[in-house]
């Protein structure tokens, strides 16, 4: 699979279908994937930042690069006391690309350990890739296999990792996130809603290749679930400067900065928050719900969203101007919400609102 990345920080075990598949647009996918279509069988159209929203972009890079930083160092070192040097980091992409790199870059910068890295594909409701877990098992023990993954929202797709590890004796469906603000996993390097500037951009912050894509008559029986290559944006590609930002932050292994986070975890889980919104919401589905700073900003960048929640206490919360930034280019409104978990929650909007 192409991309921007260099073969030394990630390998991609992604069948390259650039040209194969047209993009469309944001409403039709909804109505779709609203219709019973699977969100993998299609690719959306790459958003197009606004230069007022690159200026709210490198604004949050220059603010949250340190505190993306102390959370992949924390998770880096978490790794190696509790899985060990021999851990083969498995990202699942797109959004955990970033964050393996971080950490593996993190334990190679001071000499810790030099540890090997792919990409894969796991998709709600279809699965984990097994093409690439058969590639992976052929070279590794299934106890060195550690997911990684950016951030968790209410955690959908780490059930469905547990679902896919059940299948592969020894293989652990633990989860690695730079950020678990629904309390799901204790590999993580903080449980706070901590803005990750990765999320605030599709394909130009993730190696130019789109979110994972599945279908019969284009991936066959013996192939890695897809992608497709941006390459007409190579111009706008920014994965090595938002990398190289969050390294040139990296705290020293004996820092201040890696003592773990003063902010506690809930006692219940994001889980539930979410199933509280969606029936003070009246929601059909809990899949329309997206808590969560990363989620949220998901929901704005490729679906239809009906109205973005934003934690009371967070109001005026600096992490929060992309996802504000977002909402008023697509004229979505914004509602105050008394969030626990999230400071800030986006809703899909319905079918038969479309």
């Amino acid at each position: 699979m192409r991309s921007s990345y260099k073969q030394d920080d990630v390998v991609l075990l992604l069948k390259d279908i650039t040209g194969a598949v047209k993009p469309q647009a944001t409403a039709e996918r909804e109505r779709l994937i609203q219709s019973g279509r699977h969100y993998c069988e299609m690719l959306p159209i790459e958003y197009v930042p606004t230069e007022a929203y690159m200026h709210v972009y490198n604004e949050a890079l220059h603010m949250y690069a340190a505190p993306t930083a102390a959370a992949a160092a924390r998770l880096a070192g978490l790794i190696l006391s509790e899985r060990g040097s021999q851990t083969v980091l498995v990202s699942l992409a797109r959004a955990g690309i970033p964050a393996g790199i971080l950490v593996r870059r993190y334990l190679k910068k001071y000499g810790l350990a030099d540890l090997p890295h792919y990409a894969i594909s796991i998709i709600r409701g279809k699965g984990i890739d097994r093409n690439a877990m058969r590639y992976l098992l052929d070279r590794y023990a299934p106890r060195q296999l550690l997911f990684v993954d950016g951030w968790i929202g209410k955690g959908a797709i780490l059930t469905e990792l547990k679902k896919a590890a059940a299948c592969y004796e020894g293989v652990s469906p633990e989860l690695a996130v730079l950020a678990d603000p629904a309390n799901l996993t204790q590999l993580c390097g903080t449980h706070e809603d901590i803005l990750i500037p990765s999320s605030c951009l599709n394909c130009t912050v993730s190696g130019l290749i789109s979110r994972t894509f599945f279908r019969s008559d284009i991936i066959g029986a013996d192939d890695f679930h897809g992608a497709v290559y941006y390459e007409g944006l190579r111009q706008q590609d920014l994965s090595y400067a938002y990398i190289d930002a969050i390294e040139a932050h990296f705290p020293k292994p004996w820092a201040d900065a890696l003592t773990p986070a003063t902010q506690q975890p809930c006692t219940d889980t994001g889980v539930e928050e979410a199933m509280a919104i969606k029936e003070a919401f009246h929601i059909s589905s809990l899949h329309l719900i997206k808590p969560g700073i990363g989620e949220t900003t998901r929901v704005l960048l490729r679906r239809v969203p009906w109205k973005i929640l934003v934690g009371t206490r967070w109001k005026d919360d600096l992490s929060l101007r992309p996802v504000l930034r977002l909402a008023e280019e697509k004229g979505v409104p914004v509602e105050s919400y008394p969030l626990r978990h999230y400071k800030c929650c986006g809703i899909i909007r319905q079918l038969a609102d479309i």
